[in-house]
Order: structure tokens, then C-alpha cells, then sequence
């Protein structure tokens, strides 16, 4: 996994200056810390059960570093930290240029979904952004759609680089799904997505036909050549093209027609040797499904495995698949597995399973319930003549634990540990609020239903929706506001979701990025609540790790831990992981 720095982030409050950094998942539990603020120590004895501090006399003009304390023995100084004046970082955009489609429509672009990825190898994050034209659209509407672009940036706002997807690939939530990830272990990120003739990458060469125009009369693109590329992090530059397979083949094939879920793309990262990361990208969900599973090594692109619903004996896993997916060590063998919706993956590219409970909207995956082994699955189904409405699933087996019946499209499902007097993640929908074991929970269920957060200093995940973070009071069945990020705008219509939640900096809490109101810039913002818990930090898990890069794929959801997080959760174990240095 990433060879991370640090991450120390100093925030300037009312009660002086609050500062976090990271425990590093190759580091030992009986690792301290010391803080130094322009040089000084400011801790009279080594930091040991936490990594934040608050320096009561810290000003904006400080700089700090933190050190690491390893058998009485002081590190070397971490990266220096100069004092954020707001409750956010800003990173400031280079927006593209508006346009016009061939039927005369103008169109303005905003920020849109975006992942993160040390792209140049120096520990720091960089940050993908893709650039959603207004005129984007979901798969069942007919129109033309502006050209999507993809940058990259620096924290403090560099842009590296800019790759334009051309005229052949559709602007939507459904058409771009971008992997960015160090695929071959050379401690450097790689971009991967799907691209098409026209395409350009970083350094502005094209990909394919230059001239190539696939569109039809209802701005639909159902013919011409797909591929698969792989672009260099810290250029943007093409590394390796092939044809995008799962290929199209007959349009009819995946559901209907008129070129609707023939054009539903997901994506991921996956373990699935256990070691190194894999690249996997999906096709269908609603009727045919197929996953194609790559390696890039040596600077190629080799195929490993196909799914294929279409195949004798995989017709059990037509039709299952979501609007998003997750990715886990469900079997606990050490490898990865593919939750795609209401159906796995093995990490053999066979099925594991499929519980016939069809498409759905949202998917949580993780040790939703600490009391009895093994991982679960929280999803709700669309599917109004499925016997549940949502499901709570064992993700090793698919056998369903317990459910819901609906008799409905069910839109929404949020699980997230937010009651601390019930083991385990609750779980809410349509109807009320649930315990893990699936016992009704009070009156009420929190309105909030999109995101879960980590964000103060307790173990229970907060609520994020919108440019709104709220904390679920249980006693009186009620949220309260700890964040409003004005003059910021959430992302994807009713979906109100940030352009990326992640633990990017700081402790083991999260990080929300959301995107100015005008997409002139993002802004960064962390917590700045004391701590007394120490974790990992996040990205050192694999699962969550994963998490991140699958968050911007189809209808975003939260990412989740490989391990319980949350009230009552048993000592974390160190990870089982190793970078490119050590």
C-alpha cells in the first residue's frame, strides 16, 4: 500500500491551534509522538494515546512538525505544517471552458466526483477531478452531452494535468468511472478509465481516430471503437491502450434497445492475489453482467478473468448488480471479492454467490455487527416484487439474516454505527431505524440518508448530506448540525453527495471535499475536535482504501472499514500491509 507522510494538518480555532496526523499502518501500536511548534517541544512527555494535539498558544503564523518516538529514540521531523486560517483549505480550480452541441445547446461546467492518489511518489495525495457538463445525462435520456474532462491537481492547487475524453465517450453518472490507484507498486499512482477514438491524453495526444464521430441523432453512442487506458499519475500521459472489454457486442443484449443499460459502467480495485492491486471494470447490471479483471505490470495490460452472465451456468448472476459496488475479503482467504449489488464475485473471477434479490440503489459492506463473525451486507432493492425492501445479509454466503418487505422501489439505505446503546452499525431506510440484529429502533430515523462520516471525537460515524454534516441525537431523536460549509454545493442531483469523502489528511477521521459554488475551487475541510481515540490511519486499511477508489463509481456511496469502527469495538489490529519502501 501507499508509502504515506505524515499528513500533519495545524487548523487555527477559537481555543488556538488545533493539529493531526497520521499513525501509519506499518508503524508499531508502542510507537509516541512528540510536537514541535517553530522548533519547540510543546509536549512535556511523549503523545501515546492519541495523534492530534491542541496548542492553546499556537497562532496562524506558526509552523509545526511532529516526531515520531520509536524505543526512546526521536525520528526525524515530519513534514512542517503551516496553520490553515479556516476551517478548510482551499484548492483553487482551473474550470474549463464552456461549449455548444451539435444541436446548438450551450453548456458551462462544474466540479464534479474526484478521487485521490499519490501520483508523483512524494507521500502527499494529489486529487482527480472530473468535470461534469451541465448538459450531462442519466442513461435513459436522449441529447447531446459536453465533452468530459478529467484533471489532476496538487493540494496546493498545481494542476498537473488535464485529459479530455473527446466526443465518443457520453458525459453522466453512468458512463465515466475512473481508477486511481498505484497499480504496479512503483510507489507512483496510475490513472486507468474507459476512453474512445478521439480521446487525448495529459500531454495532448490523441487516442485512436482523431476524426472519429460516433453520435447518432439522439446524441447516443451505441457503435464505434472502446478502449481501455492506463495514464502515467504525474503526466496524465497514455501508458497503455486496449479495447475496452466488456465490449459492447449487441445493445439489446444488456436490457433494451434504445441504448440504456447497455451503458451502465462500474469499476474497482481489487487484491485479488492478495497482494497486488488488480483493475476491474463491469458492464450491466439490469440484465446481462460481465466483469473483465486486469493487471498492469512491466508497463502492460494483461487480461485475467471474464464473468460473464451470458455464460452456461452464470445465468444466476444476470440482473443483480447496483448502481455501485464494494470490495472486500468477504471469505477471509486473504483475497479480495466483488459485492456487486445482490450477488459476489470471488477473487477467481467464478461466482460466489447470488440471492436473486435483484438491482438496487445503495450498498454498505463491512463488520456491520461485531457479535457474530464475519462481514455483512446492508443493501435495498428497487425490484417491488423482491420479498425485501432492504436486506441484511452474511457477505460471505449471501445468506439474507434478516429484511424488510417493501413492496416498493426503495431509492435510499444508510448503515452506520450512530446509537451507542446497540452493538454494531444501525441501519435506516424507508420505514425506521434499525439495529444491526434488525430490531426497530424508536420512532424516528435520521432524515440524513447519503453519507456517514467520521468526524468528532468519538467512535460513532456523523452524518453527512449535502454541504451538511449533523450528529444523530438518539435520545431525542433528532440531528444536530456540526457543519454547514457555506458557500460550498454537494454533487449528482438528489444524491447531495461531496466530491469526495476520504481520510486524506490528519488522524484516522475523515476528510469532506466539497466544491465552491461557482467550481472556481474545492475546499478541504477536517475536524477540529479533540480525541482521546488513536487509529490507523484509514487508508492503511485495505478495504477502506478501496473504498475510496471505488467511491466516485455510479451512485457514490461511503466507504467502510475492514474491521468494526464504532462504539464498543475491540482493539484495532495492526495492518498487514507493506509500501514500496519498506
Amino acid at each position: 500500500m501507499e508509502l504515506l507522510k505524515r499528513g500533519l494538518v495545524a487548523v487555527k480555532t477559537e481555543k488556538g491551534v488545533f493539529l493531526s496526523w497520521r499513525l501509519l499502518g506499518t508503524e508499531q501500536p508502542s510507537v509516541s509522538f512528540n510536537v514541535y511548534r517553530n522548533g519547540r517541544k510543546l509536549n512535556k512527555s511523549p503523545i501515546t494515546s492519541s495523534t492530534n494535539y491542541l496548542d492553546v498558544n499556537g497562532d496562524k503564523n506558526a509552523t509545526y512538525d511532529v516526531r515520531a518516538i520509536i524505543n526512546g529514540q526521536e525520528q526525524r521531523p515530519s513534514e512542517k505544517a503551516h496553520v490553515w486560517g479556516e476551517h478548510y483549505q482551499s484548492i483553487p480550480l482551473d474550470k474549463p471552458a464552456g461549449g455548444k452541441t451539435p444541436d446548438g445547446v450551450r453548456y458551462t461546467y462544474s466540479a464534479n466526483d474526484a478521487s485521490v492518489g499519490d501520483l508523483d511518489g512524494d507521500g502527499e495525495y494529489e486529487i482527480v477531478l472530473k468535470w461534469d457538463p451541465s448538459n450531462s445525462k442519466d442513461n435513459s435520456e436522449n441529447g447531446y452531452t459536453g465533452e468530459v474532462f478529467v484533471d489532476a491537481y496538487k493540494l496546493d492547487g498545481t494542476r498537473l494535468w488535464r485529459i479530455g475524453l473527446g466526443k465518443n465517450i457520453r458525459a453522466g453518472a453512468h458512463y465515466t468511472q475512473f481508477l486511481v490507484y498505484d497499480f504496479d507498486g512503483d510507489g507512483k499512482a496510475e490513472v486507468a478509465m474507459k476512453t474512445a477514438d478521439g480521446s487525448r491524453d495529459g500531454s495532448g495526444k490523441v487516442i485512436g481516430n482523431t476524426h472519429a464521430d460516433y453520435r447518432n441523432g439522439r446524441g447516443r453512442i451505441l457503435s464505434g471503437n472502446e478502449y481501455l487506458t492506463v495514464f502515467k499519475g504525474d503526466t496524465g500521459k497514455e501508458l497503455a491502450t486496449v479495447n475496452y472489454d466488456p465490449a459492447r457486442g449487441k445493445v439489446a443484449s444488456w436490457g433494451d434497445r434504445y441504448g440504456n443499460r447497455v451503458d451502465r459502467f462500474l469499476a474497482c480495485v481489487a487484491y485479488l492475489d492478495g497482494k497486488t492491486p488488480s483493475i476491474v471494470m463491469a458492464r450491466g447490471y439490469y440484465a446481462k453482467t460481465e466483469l473483465v479483471a486486469y493487471n498492469w505490470r512491466g508497463g502492460k495490460l494483461t487480461k485475467l478473468w471474464t464473468l460473464d452472465s451470458s455464460t452456461p451456468g452464470n445465468q444466476k448472476y444476470a440482473g443483480q448488480g447496483n448502481h455501485n459496488l464494494s470490495v472486500h475479503d468477504v471469505d477471509n482467504d486473504g483475497k479480495d471479492e466483488i459485492l456487486y449489488g445482490s450477488m459476489a464475485i470471488d477473487d477467481n473471477g467464478k461466482g460466489l454467490y447470488s440471492t436473486g434479490l435483484g438491482h438496487g440503489d445503495a450498498l454498505h459492506v463491512g463488520d456491520l455487527d461485531p457479535t457474530r463473525p464475519g462481514l455483512e451486507v446492508f443493501q435495498v432493492h428497487e425490484e417491488k416484487k423482491s420479498p425485501y425492501g432492504l436486506s441484511f445479509r452474511d457477505a460471505a454466503t449471501g445468506k439474507v439474516i434478516w429484511g424488510v418487505w417493501a413492496g416498493k422501489d426503495i431509492g435510499r439505505g444508510m448503515a452506520a454505527d450512530i446509537d451507542p446503546r446497540y452493538p454494531g452499525a444501525e441501519v435506516w431506510s424507508f420505514d425506521g431505524l434499525y439495529t444491526a440484529q434488525g430490531k426497530i429502533i424508536g420512532n424516528r430515523r435520521p432524515a440524513s440518508i447519503n453519507y456517514g462520516i467520521w468526524w468528532d471525537g468519538d467512535l460513532q460515524r456523523e452524518l453527512l448530506d449535502g454541504n451538511k454534516i449533523d450528529k444523530w441525537d438518539y435520545q431525542h431523536e433528532r440531528t444536530n448540525r456540526l457543519l454547514t460549509a457555506d458557500g460550498c454545493s454537494a454533487n449528482n442531483g438528489s444524491k447531495e453527495t461531496p466530491t469526495l469523502q476520504a481520510d486524506i489528511l490528519g488522524d484516522w477521521r475523515e476528510e469532506a471535499i466539497w466544491r465552491t459554488n461557482d467550481s472556481n475551487a474545492l475546499r478541504i475541510y477536517t475536524t477540529t475536535d479533540v480525541t482521546s481515540h488513536r487509529l490507523y490511519t484509514l487508508m492503511h486499511d485495505s478495504a477502506y482504501r478501496l473504498g475510496i477508489a471505488w467511491q466516485n463509481i455510479g451512485y457514490n456511496q461511503p466507504p467502510h472499514t475492514s474491521f468494526y469502527l464504532g462504539e464498543g469495538m475491540s482493539s484495532q489490529k495492526k495492518p498487514n500491509i507493506y509500501t514500496p519502501k519498506n
